[in-house]
């Protein structure tokens, strides 16, 4: 299960009374252009997409996945850039795992993945902070380990920055 059904309720709501909500992918369109030349692949999927700002920085048609979007919500294709940003740190914490195996189903060549590591500035309708899951970036490496390969990884402040390869 990637999602409770209650839970896809809360942040359909977030997003519907939020204009701001699930709109920062477009800070991330610089980086994503420069991965894609260096696999030499436009072949992209945002995994966790939001309000889709990454394909309109990118000015790209690219595959799109939000289970808390209406049209956005049914099960992603494989695609060689797998682009998951602002994502993790929103997700049950017992869902974790099937979203990992999931990402990794979908991951053809590379993920592009961040992380929060601090408390959002949105809370859900019912009361509780927007990153539901807040754990150290050893805790995330120790989990993405399971599932991925590193390339590469960085910290900016609060927000873990990882490219990553699935384990064959």
């Amino acid at each position: 299960m990637l999602i409770t059904e209650e839970y896809r309720q809360q942040n359909k709501a977030l997003h519907e009374d939020n204009a701001a909500y699930g709109t920062s992918g477009h800070k991330y369109a610089d980086a994503i252009r420069s991965l894609c030349a260096a696999v030499g692949s436009h072949d992209i999927l945002d995994y966790g997409c939001g309000k889709g700002t990454l394909g309109q920085a990118l000015k790209l048609r690219i595959s799109e996945y939000d289970p808390c979007i209406k049209g956005k919500d049914d099960a992603p294709e494989p695609a060689d850039v797998v682009v998951c940003t602002d994502v993790a740190e929103h997700l049950e914490l017992d869902c974790l795992d099937d979203v990992l195996a999931d990402l990794a189903r979908v991951t053809n060549r590379v993920l592009f993945m961040t992380i929060c590591v601090v408390p959002a500035r949105k809370v859900l309708p019912d009361g509780r902070n927007a990153h539901i899951l807040l754990r150290p970036m050893h805790w995330w490496a120790e989990r993405l380990s399971d599932y991925f390969e590193w390339v590469s990884y960085q910290n900016e402040g609060g927000t873990f920055i990882a490219v990553l390869r699935p384990k064959a």
